[in-house]
């Protein structure tokens, strides 16, 4: 019998909301954000902006994790003064992130920022300036983000509502498109970021109903590694499955790559991205007869960088091991000091322990090169347990 390579079609798990299209033009690598248009993903420099050559190093690195839009933050005139040679030579869009000055806001304009986000809360008499910055930006076609944080929330908003409430973060951005509207320019796309998924949650609900702008999704200031992620993953995910979402930067206190890394990860996990390489491995227990962890973490360590849509199996007992392994593109069910390998859902052959790790890695690579090329082949899945 003949197992095809790959997953079936994917499931996803909602309609995407209908909103309006806009484009962030780049020479290579335009992206456009909203309509039927993938969710991206995006990441911010840490780097200062002025410092020109480490800052595109940084923009290399994360294009080449799969950032697909970079944020660059512009405090001062140096930064700005940097940002027509960061745009020009950046491989990826390059949104600059103002506060505080307007006066930058027209500068990454004329630089040719792909975009800019502006946040209404914390600059000066920033909805004096809107009809000279739609003005500008409807000449270059440059789309503006609206971008309000529940940190820095207009003083007027904190006075009528308490606190930075839903309600509040979404009246903030509905009154600011507002003011862009009455120049005719829409090339809008809407955050409204909250520290609390919760709050953020029900935040983007009543944005996503009260208007047809793309909206950037984000957790502000989510926290280190492990409780960012988790807090995104939740956010993220409870918007996403509603259709709800059309770029995303995931907030971390750590590299921006693994913004990236986490980012694509919850977009590959609702079927929202196309899935690279998938190690589907099972969390051990008593049952087990191998070292699990171990395995799974070299499987993976071995195949790092292969950029293929493989699904890779990798499990330690009897129970569902001969099962996960056949299911996925390649795999390996482990049990009394040996394991049988699975390809295309048939045992090829029967290894002990110690060649598991070494038999995986070279089926992958055979797999993956047997892939090159065939842009016709369906996602392959391999499975550690």
């Amino acid at each position: 019998m003949t197992v095809e390579l790959g997953m079936p079609t994917p499931a996803t798990v909602a309609p995407r909301r209908k909103t309006r299209q806009l484009t962030l033009q780049h020479p290579t690598h335009p992206v456009k954000v909203g309509g039927d248009a993938p969710v991206s993903v995006q990441s911010m420099t840490t780097t200062v902006t002025a410092d020109v050559n480490a800052t595109l190093q940084q923009i290399a690195e994360l294009t080449a994790a799969g950032c697909q839009v970079v944020r660059v933050a512009v405090p001062s005139q140096d930064d700005a003064e940097a940002l027509p040679l960061i745009a020009k030579k950046s491989g990826i869009p390059v949104i600059a992130d103002i506060h505080f000055q307007p006066k930058y806001v027209f500068a990454a304009i004329d630089a040719g920022c792909a975009g800019v986000r502006v946040n209404p809360g914390n600059i000066k008499k920033f909805d004096d300036k809107v009809g000279e910055i739609a003005k500008a930006a409807a000449a270059t076609g440059t789309p503006i983000r609206i971008g309000v944080n529940a940190g820095s929330l207009d003083p007027r908003l904190l006075a009528k509502y308490g606190k930075a409430t839903p309600e509040a973060l979404v009246e903030s951005a509905l009154w600011e498109a507002s003011l862009f509207e009455e120049h005719d320019f829409r090339d809008i796309k809407i955050s409204v970021k909250h520290h609390d998924p919760v709050v953020m949650i029900k935040a983007y609900q009543q944005l996503a109903s009260a208007c047809d702008y793309p909206l950037h999704l984000g957790v502000t200031e989510a926290g280190p590694t492990f409780q960012g992620t988790i807090k995104s993953a939740v956010a993220f995910g409870a918007l996403l499955s509603q259709g709800i979402g059309d770029t995303i930067r995931v907030s971390l206190s750590a590299p921006p790559i693994e913004e990236v890394r986490v980012g694509i990860q919850i977009l590959e996990s609702l079927n929202l991205k196309e899935r690279g390489l998938e190690i589907v491995s099972c969390p051990s227990c008593g049952r087990a007869q191998v070292d699990v962890y171990t395995l799974a973490e070299q499987v993976t360590a071995g195949l790092e960088g292969l950029d293929v849509p493989l699904r890779v199996a990798v499990m330690g007992c009897v129970v569902n091991g001969p099962g996960e392994a056949r299911d996925a593109d390649l795999g390996v069910a482990s049990g009394n000091g040996k394991g049988q390998i699975f390809v295309k859902g048939e045992v090829i052959k029967t290894v002990p322990e110690a060649q598991i790790v070494e038999t995986l890695i070279e089926e992958a690579m055979r797999l993956a090169e047997g892939m090159a090329g065939d842009d016709d082949s369906a996602s392959p899945v391999v499975t550690v347990g």
